[in-house]
């Protein structure tokens, strides 16, 4: 169904956060009600290839009268390269989406065991050590990796883990499947939902595509970039806003918070009002959910 753009002004809206059904610390009730407890009028949840938390953050946004954007994070690979595409207000049911993130979570789950095998060799660490990390349902990935190292001792904070050992290229990591992006775009757009990069130029998480796998993307049905992001750089924020200039591209931005599991801010960088509206106007699978400030601002 298509959704009416709301008019906002002087708002927090952050588009890019997680909860316990991925890699986050807080069930999604807890992430909606610190949400609106920091101020924030609009809040996307977008967990690593799940819809899982929807539902209890549905609840919760009508409960904290918080304008909740349903999405979810997919995680995409080129050519060995590790990349992420938001998909915002996809419709959750859409069959050839839901094949290919039930792909997807099989491979990483058994990732996450060869990994957790490799490291049991060099550190006192095993997949039940791994298993006590992770809340209900969520898919097991590094993240729950790096809480059962920092559990043991091995590593100091989840930032030290990755930083040390399951880096892409260390050698304990292990690839999994993942959709290349041009496909996961057409997907996302086929479901009714916008798709967005995720922390295009994070060149310190390791390695980033070129500008013109962007590009293709774009040409298949990319909506923006993510170009205000914690990990970004200066140069980099301004590469990503050339490029999107450049492509026809929306530029957005977000926290990418996981709770206690890195040291960002909720709404340490937001998306502005013109760039949410452009993203809400393009949706066509489900509707907002929730209410409150961003109603009092002229919702739609």
């Amino acid at each position: 169904m298509s959704v009416a753009a709301p008019r906002l002004s002087d708002v927090l809206i952050d588009l890019h956060t997680h909860s316990r059904a991925s890699d986050g610390t807080q069930t999604p009730a807890e992430l909606v009600a610190e949400a609106a407890g920091r101020g924030l009028s609009v809040l996307g949840l977008t967990d690593h290839d799940t819809t899982a938390g929807w539902a209890e953050a549905e609840v919760a946004a009508q409960r904290a009268r918080i304008i909740l954007v349903r999405g979810i994070e997919v995680s995409c690979l080129h050519d060995g390269i590790s990349l992420h595409v938001l998909s915002y207000l996809h419709d959750p049911d859409d069959p050839p989406l839901l094949a290919e993130l039930e792909r997807a979570r099989a491979s990483r789950q058994q990732r996450a065991r060869l990994i957790v095998d490799r490291l049991a060799e060099d550190f006192p660490l095993a997949y039940d050590d791994v298993l006590a990390q992770v809340h209900g349902d969520a898919t097991v990935g590094r993240p729950h990796i790096a809480d059962a190292m920092v559990a043991a001792g091995i590593v100091s904070d989840r930032d030290a883990a990755f930083r040390e050992y399951l880096y892409t290229g260390s050698p304990y990591y292990v690839t999994h499947y993942a959709p290349d992006p041009v496909t996961a775009v057409r997907l996302i757009r086929a479901a009714g939902g916008v798709p967005v990069m995720a922390h295009p130029f994070a060149a310190a998480r390791g390695r980033i595509v070129s500008d013109d796998v962007i590009a293709s993307m774009a040409q298949a049905g990319l909506a923006g970039l993510e170009a205000r992001h914690p990990d970004h750089t200066p140069d980099q924020v301004a590469h990503a806003a050339g490029l999107a200039r450049e492509l026809g591209l929306l530029a957005s931005g977000a926290s990418d918070y996981h709770g206690a599991g890195k040291t960002v801010r909720l709404a340490q960088e937001v998306t502005p009002p013109p760039v949410y509206e452009a993203i809400l106007a393009q949706a066509r699978g489900v509707a907002l959910v929730g209410g409150g400030r961003g109603d009092q601002a002229g919702r739609g």
